[in-house]
Parts: C-alpha cells; structure tokens; sequence
C-alpha cells in the first residue's frame, strides 16, 4: 500500500494546478491513497484581501485541508509544491517544514521518497536554486529524492527541461500553467509514485 501526499503552497493557483495534477497522476499511477493538501497561510488576511487574484484563489480553496506533521509519517511518497521568493521556497511552505523536528529526531522521515515542483513569474526566476534549497532539508531527513531528471520524453518538450523538478512560469497571471508543464508534473509523480511503491515493497520483503 502506497500512500501520497501532495503538500503545495500557492497564492494566485499556479502552484495549485500543478498540485491537482500531480495528484491525479499519483492517482493513476497506482498510489493507494492520496491527499491533496495546503499549508497554512501566513499573510496577514488585509493583505491577502488587497490583492484580488490572491483572495479568489483563498476563497475557492478554502476547503482544502492543511497538511498536519501527521501527513508526513502516513505517506511513503511526498511532493512539495511552492512558488519561489527570491530563488527560495515561500516562507509558507518553509515554516512547515520548519516544524518536522520531532519527527527527524524520532527516524520517522528516514526513506520517504520526496520531489518537489515550482513555479516563478519569469522564466529564471530561481526555479532551480528554490529545488535544491528544498533537498537540503530532505538530505537531513534522510529521505530518498527523486527528481524527474530527463527520463521521459515530455521532459525534452520546449517549456520543460528542468530535469530538478516541474516547474511553470506564470507571467505574473493566475493560474497560468503551460499543458506541458502539467504534463511535467504528471510524470515527475508518476515516477515518484512508481520508485516509492518499488521501494517500499524492497523494504517490506527485507
């Protein structure tokens, strides 16, 4: 039994699209069970609310349950999402992350599969560096990352080719996702859920 957990941040929906789609693919590619899932919004709601791109997209996601450290021990394969501030992860996602400690101490992330998605407002905007700042936490958890690399054709398609993980450039508008950036992030979950599932049953019959 293989469960996924798709953890994103997302302001304006461009992060979210790509997170449903990930979700979906996990989904198909044969994972158990999987749970969509925001992290906690750290804006002031008069600033969320001053932008209105920004607050349609709260309000139309309202439902969506917060990820909860509890979702971290349950999945065996776990894919972030999250926009980039400044060739980093936004402060929403890392403030979560920040919060795994006792779970670290306790061995509890040891052989999670983990990969990550993006996206920026302009094409190099910090997609990569905002990936590898995310695997710095993952190689303290111990946790097995795996990247979409090159290993699908859809990851040579004009708008890809970012072999750290999917990502998309939103030009500054809402949920603006190129279809062969979904189709990245469909693979890229996809090949997590297929290496989590291997994996896991290599560990169960050890």
């Amino acid at each position: 039994m293989t469960n996924v957990a798709v953890i994103y941040y997302s302001s304006t929906g461009n992060v979210y699209e790509m997170a449903k789609a990930a979700a979906a693919s996990a989904e198909k590619a044969g994972a158990d069970e999987v749970r969509l899932l925001k992290v906690a919004e750290l804006a002031p709601a008069s600033v969320v609310a001053s932008n209105e791109p920004w607050a349609a997209h709260a309000a139309a996601t309202q439902d969506i349950p917060e990820a909860t450290l509890a979702d971290l021990e349950w999945a065996d394969v776990l894919l972030f999402g999250t926009p980039t501030r400044y060739g980093l992860p936004a402060a929403q996602l890392k403030q979560f992350i920040d919060t795994t400690g006792g779970l670290w101490f306790q061995g509890k992330l040891i052989n999670k599969v983990v990969s990550s998605f993006v996206s920026t407002s302009t094409t190099h905007g910090g997609q990569e560096s905002t990936v590898l700042a995310l695997n710095n936490t993952f190689y303290h958890w111990g946790a097995i990352i795996v990247p979409p690399g090159f290993a699908d054709p859809v990851q040579f398609a004009e708008a890809n080719g970012n072999p750290y993980g999917a990502s998309s450039v939103s030009g500054n508008n809402p949920s603006n996702v190129a279809e062969d950036n979904l189709s990245s992030v469909e693979f890229q979950a996809r090949r997590a859920v297929e290496i989590g599932s291997a994996l896991k049953r290599g560990f169960e019959a050890a």
